[in-house]
């Protein structure tokens, strides 16, 4: 018969685990909040690009110039936001870039030259880069602590807060001003921002649960303080750029498919300007579906499995995408690319962060974002030289090089002793 204490003892005990629990699940919302705030305020964006171009009466070559900044200033901040979430930690830092990157995107409709425009967009960029990593950082820590590889959610509301994002722009870009538009979205996006915020630095950074080691087959995430020396690991190293490739593999394919897809349609296959647009929106769709059951499928098959799988399934679509004779086919290709390119980036950069922790994520996500700013020209270059078609392809070689990356490296990220 259990003594008074220990009956006392068991009921602190469930009513702390119960805490916990309610504080993780709190914790998941604020950080799925920043992950939707980046993906809207960025489609926002995206969406008054041809306004702009306009108003500061740039040539295509000036724009393209211009654009870069969001690139540069996005691939040179990661690196040093993965050392800032080391010094300051993940959430303040996440609060802080949601701020900046929410903030700037109020500043482009107020340039009126190609220039300016491309000095605001390294702020924007900067601010995109580090918001990057850190919500990144921050959600490898909470998967640790739930030991449940939950990162594809992340993502999806990523994806879901771009077709927000985009969707609104395209109904009310003729009826507000550029200016207007991404002062109203800079505002919606600093409220979001301070109240998420408020949430995410209110509550404590997640410790692993008991047990917790490097990520499993079964899809059990990792601890993301890294183990002492784990950075200068060698191995652990070689690891994260392996799993940047697999990012960087992926991205070349959302890069080439939002800049290409619409085209391929319209330009090879005949397509009116509506269904020409419905191939990204298809794409991104299918891609927001898969990361949602992206959970499910990681405790199903396991990370490795589910990247070769992704990574197959995304090649073989996208060799039907760009080379099938009708729109319906390729429409069908775009989707079937998308539900396999949807889980391979979140589990890279979740396993490069469980390696290394922030740093990991930083160089993963480098290497990652490389591949967006890689696929657009490269397309661009090989259609001049072959066609678009052929030039296509090459996102089908690549999600390729993704499987047999992950399958070539399977034993080398088994934990020891499986």
């Amino acid at each position: 018969m259990p003594t008074p204490n220990k009956t006392r003892t068991a009921i602190l005990g469930a009513r702390r685990s119960v805490a916990a629990d309610r504080d993780l699940a709190r914790l998941r919302a604020a950080i799925t909040a920043f992950f939707f705030l980046d993906g809207f305020v960025f489609a926002g964006w995206v969406a008054r690009i041809p306004a702009i171009k306009d108003q500061t009466s740039a040539s295509e070559g000036a724009l393209g110039l211009a654009l870069l900044g969001v690139s540069a200033g996005g691939t040179a901040t990661m690196m040093a936001t993965g050392r800032l979430c080391r010094r300051f930690g993940n959430h303040p830092t996440t609060v802080a870039a949601g701020v900046l990157f929410a903030g700037s995107v109020a500043l482009p409709p107020l340039t009126h030259s190609a220039l300016a425009l491309g000095l605001v967009l390294l702020v924007f960029g900067t601010g995109f880069g580090a918001l990057n990593v850190a919500m990144n950082s921050a959600a490898v820590d909470l998967i640790a602590a739930l030991r449940r590889p939950v990162m594809p959610s992340f993502h999806a509301a990523f994806s879901l807060g771009g077709m927000a994002g985009a969707g609104l722009g395209g109904l009310i870009a003729d009826r507000l001003s550029p200016t207007r538009h991404l002062s109203l979205l800079a505002v919606f996006g600093l409220l979001l921002a301070a109240a998420a915020g408020r949430r995410l630095i209110s509550l404590p950074v997640p410790a692993p649960r008991d047990g917790a080691g490097p990520a499993t087959e079964s899809g059990n995430a990792a601890a993301t303080e890294p183990s002492p020396g784990a950075e200068r690991s060698g191995r652990a190293r070689w690891l994260v750029a392996v799993f940047g490739l697999i990012a960087l593999c992926t991205a070349y394919g959302e890069g080439a498919m939002a800049d290409w897809a619409a085209l391929h349609l319209h330009q090879d296959l005949d397509a009116s300007a509506g269904l020409a647009a419905a191939g990204y929106a298809v794409f991104a769709l299918m891609m927001a579906v898969g990361r949602l059951t992206g959970t499910a499928l990681l405790e199903r098959l396991g990370q490795t499995r589910a990247l070769i799988a992704g990574g197959a399934t995304a090649a073989a679509g996208m060799l039907l995408g760009s080379l099938a004779p009708t729109v319906w086919l390729a429409l069908l290709g775009f989707a079937v690319t998308g539900l396999g390119l949807a889980n391979l980036f979140p589990v890279a950069i979740a396993r490069a962060g469980a390696l290394t922790g922030p740093g990991g994520v930083a160089a993963a996500s480098t290497l990652g974002y490389g591949g967006m700013l890689l696929g657009p020209p490269t397309i661009g270059f090989l259609a001049d030289w072959y066609s678009l078609p052929v030039a296509l392809t090459t996102v089908a070689a690549l999600a390729a090089v993704a499987a047999v990356v992950a399958y070539g490296t399977r034993n080398a990220v088994r934990p020891a002793g499986n």
